[in-house]
């Protein structure tokens, strides 16, 4: 079961819970209001949706599962992996070793609601950047008490380059049209346990593999509730958060995304998340249209 949002043929994007190819309507005006809510009552209302008759599955288009006030948000170096990949990019290698193992994490804000894209949906490469990567990682869905309501896919794309000459242009390698994309349903926290769960990235170039990589959620060395306590410690999320957690793949140096590639990311028991590289923000105007 996967909690959606979605718009049929007419009419305004709904909140539904999808079941195989089944969608129905959940009782909410938006996935905001949703995790506007208690665990108790997002469960209740995510129960009594079952019940309703589904919409047709010819006249549903399904949209990344946020939107109102919600916000995405990441972490960083949360995995071995990642510190050795920093400091070998870095020009100040002593801020990624220090963090690893600090009692406070990298958080770092990733995109307005409006900003993200889902299954599907290009991503996008900087062009200014030499070396860009996808970065395959769990994110957390937050309800408005910090609460952990479900999870999703996200691909938290990276210019690796421009964090690389200085951690000072990290928001630059990670905010920009096309850099933020999650899976196109949240499955609920109540059916996964988020412990040890398989993550594989697959690049695919000219129809033929050019990167894989795995790993798992109990490779993370800091837990997913220390994660969110940090986010939501001084900061108010009236609608909930996305909070995606870190990765622990990452490609070899000399390895960079080309337009053209395809990038699939696939959580057992979470989602997939695939898309093709773009680059330029003319390719995302629609996103404050839809």
């Amino acid at each position: 079961m996967h909690l959606v949002r979605y718009r049929a043929s007419s009419g305004r994007p709904r909140v539904g819970v999808r079941e195989g190819d089944a969608v129905r309507p959940v009782q909410v005006d938006s996935m905001a209001e949703l995790l506007a809510q208690p665990m108790s009552r997002i469960r209740q209302l995510v129960d009594a949706a079952r019940s309703h008759a589904p919409v047709a599955s010819t006249d549903v288009r399904v949209l990344p599962p946020v939107d109102g006030r919600t916000e995405v948000w990441a972490s960083g170096v949360t995995y071995r992996r990642s510190r050795e990949a920093r400091i070998e990019e870095s020009s100040q290698r002593s801020v990624y070793r220090l963090v690893y193992d600090a009692d406070r994490p990298e958080l770092f804000f990733k995109a307005a609601a409006w900003r993200v894209v889902t299954n599907g949906e290009p991503v996008a490469i900087r062009g200014d950047s030499l070396i860009n990567v996808p970065e395959a990682e769990l994110a957390v869905v937050c309800n408005r008490d910090g609460e952990i309501a479900g999870y999703v896919v996200c691909n938290d794309m990276s210019s690796r380059s421009i964090e690389g000459d200085n951690p000072l242009y990290l928001p630059q390698a990670k905010i920009y049209a096309g850099s933020c994309a999650v899976s196109d349903g949240i499955r609920p926290a109540w059916e996964v346990t988020a412990e040890d769960l398989p993550i594989s990235l697959t690049v695919s170039r000219a129809g033929r593999p050019a990167y894989h990589g795995e790993t798992s959620t109990a490779m993370m060395h800091r837990p997913l509730t220390q994660l969110v306590s940090h986010l939501f410690a001084a900061e108010n999320h009236p609608d909930g958060a996305l909070l995606s957690t870190g990765t622990g793949i990452v490609p070899d140096i000399n390895f960079s995304l080309e337009v053209g590639d395809t990038v699939t990311v696939v959580i057992d028991g979470v989602g997939t998340l695939t898309n093709d590289v773009v680059t330029g923000p003319e390719h995302f105007g629609y996103l404050g249209r839809r």
